[in-house]
C-alpha cells in the first residue's frame, strides 16, 4: 500500500468513528464502570486474603517447621498446614470447603496434582522448599464451577 492509502484509510475512519459518536455515544460512565468490574475479578482471583492463623516462626529453622495458612476469597475457603519432611523437602495439607474437582500446587514450571477426599482434603508429599501456589476448579454453592487460585506463599 501506498502512503497516500493510509491517509484516505484513516480520513475513512475517522469519518466512520464521528458518525458512530452520534448516533450511538458510549454510555456516560461505562469505561470507569468496566475498569472496576476489570479490577475487582482480578481482585478476587488474584489476592484472596491470607490469614496467618499459626506458625512455628520463632523455630524456622527447628526441626518441627510447621505454618498454617488459611485463604478466602468471600466464597470459597483454604485452610493449608505445611510441615517440614525428614529429607528437607515440605508436605502440604489442605482442606477447602468448596467441592474440588481438581487441585494442583504449582511452583514456576513444577506442578503437584493431588487427588480431593470427601470433605474437601489434599496433600502433596515431597515438595520442594519455594515461592508455592494453589490451583484449584471447585462447584459453588450454584452449582456453578469456577477456578480459585491463592497468592504466592513460602513453603
Amino acid at each position: 500500500m501506498e502512503p497516500e492509502d493510509f491517509a484516505a484509510d484513516a480520513a475513512l475512519f475517522a469519518r466512520l468513528r464521528a458518525v458512530w459518536e452520534e448516533l450511538d455515544p458510549v454510555p456516560a460512565g461505562l469505561v470507569d464502570r468496566m475498569v472496576a468490574v476489570v479490577a475487582v475479578e482480578d481482585l478476587s482471583r488474584e489476592y484472596a486474603l491470607l490469614t496467618l492463623v499459626e506458625g512455628a516462626t520463632a523455630a524456622v529453622r527447628g526441626e518441627n517447621d510447621t505454618a498454617t495458612l488459611q485463604f478466602s476469597d468471600g466464597s470459597t475457603s483454604v485452610m493449608v498446614h505445611v510441615t517440614s519432611t525428614a529429607d528437607g523437602g515440605r508436605r502440604v495439607d489442605g482442606w477447602v470447603d468448596a467441592a474440588p474437582m481438581a487441585v494442583r500446587l504449582v511452583q514456576g514450571e513444577r506442578e503437584w496434582e493431588a487427588e480431593s477426599g470427601e470433605h474437601g482434603r489434599f496433600a502433596f508429599a515431597e515438595v520442594s522448599p519455594g515461592l508455592t501456589r494453589i490451583r484449584m476448579v471447585v462447584r459453588d454453592a450454584g452449582g456453578e464451577l469456577r477456578e480459585f487460585q491463592t497468592p504466592q506463599f513460602e513453603v
